[in-house]
């Protein structure tokens, strides 16, 4: 164990942690805003995430016509290249999304299935596009074309400001709070808040319960599929397992906030990039899926109710 990384590159670990605990965040918010409707784990989320990593790699190569190793890209060019890939993963996450939830949930939900069969479904979607994407590609890695040049605003108290980290500090935290602002201001928002609480009285009030669910879905997908750009436009490649880690440490980071808690989402990814980070540089990158599991462990035996609590306390019937 090497503790004096800690004195000697605190700020650069810190930096670093939070840009990985924020695209933690926001697949985190996709697992948050699907228990909090439906009292579910949405395991096909990581898939999810994984699918939407190789649309942004397909959309750049393919569609953009971007070679694998051609020099980064400038200018207005560069944005709109950017702002496609953006855009076009957050759109087949939120439709793959929706589709797991006509899928592997509202038949059964219709038919009054239990919530193991919901469960047992979506881990079969997961499954399904797992193997899928595993013959597809050979299970091999893909490397991602390199739009943005990653130079750096500089550095301090030896933190590099590297421009795609700074990218995926700043994204997540613009997506949460209109997020936030869509939940407890909007009509829709409230609309969920109102299914949340109680699905029977929402039936009394009007509220069009498969609409609130599949557009609880479409917003996991959409917040997913913004992490998933983040993440191949910092690391640059993918894989077809690539959902399973990052599923264990988003799901992680949605219990130790407190599950089904939107705020509480966002700062456990946040605290559990950070950690991750430090315990990486201190015992050596081995251990750093390790470090999610403990924390998972944990959590669930100190305060299984995370460190914010659940944003909904009544249980249902």
């Amino acid at each position: 164990m090497n503790f004096s990384v800690l004195t000697s590159q605190f700020w650069s670990l810190a930096f670093q942690g939070l840009a990985l605990g924020l695209i933690y965040s926001l697949v985190s918010l996709g697992y948050t805003m699907v228990y909090g409707v439906l009292r579910l784990i949405n395991f096909a989320n990581s898939e999810v995430f994984m699918v939407g990593t190789f649309s942004v790699l397909y959309l750049q190569v393919y569609i953009l016509r971007i070679p694998i190793g051609d020099p980064a890209l400038h200018g207005i060019k560069l944005i709109a290249y950017l702002a496609l890939s953006l855009i076009g993963s957050m759109i087949v996450c939120a439709l793959l999304a929706i589709v797991v939830e006509l899928v592997a949930y509202r038949r059964l939900r219709a038919r009054g299935a239990n919530r193991l069969a919901s469960l047992i479904s979506a881990i079969g979607v997961s499954i399904a596009l797992l193997e899928g994407f595993s013959m597809i590609t050979g299970a091999r890695g893909k490397i991602a074309p390199r739009l943005l040049d990653k130079w750096s605003f500089g550095e301090v108290a030896g933190a590099n400001f590297r421009i795609d980290q700074v990218m995926a500090i700043v994204m997540p935290i613009i997506i949460f709070f209109l997020l936030d602002q869509f939940v407890t201001k909007s009509r829709l928002g409230k609309s969920i808040r109102a299914v949340s609480m109680s699905e029977e009285n929402s039936k009394l009030m009007g509220i069009d319960i498969n609409r609130v669910i599949t557009l609880t879905f479409c917003i996991g997908g959409l917040t997913t599929g913004a992490a998933a750009f983040l993440y191949t436009t910092v690391y640059e490649n993918t894989v077809f397992n690539v959902g399973f880690n990052m599923g264990i440490a988003a799901f992680t980071a949605a219990v130790l906030g407190g599950i089904g808690n939107l705020r509480g989402a966002f700062y456990g990814g946040l605290a559990l990039g950070m950690l991750e980070q430090f315990a990486s540089a201190v015992l050596g990158s081995q251990w750093k899926s390790i470090t999610v599991f403990v924390v998972l462990v944990v959590i669930l035996l100190v305060k299984p109710n995370g460190l914010f609590g659940e944003a909904v306390q009544q249980t249902r019937t």
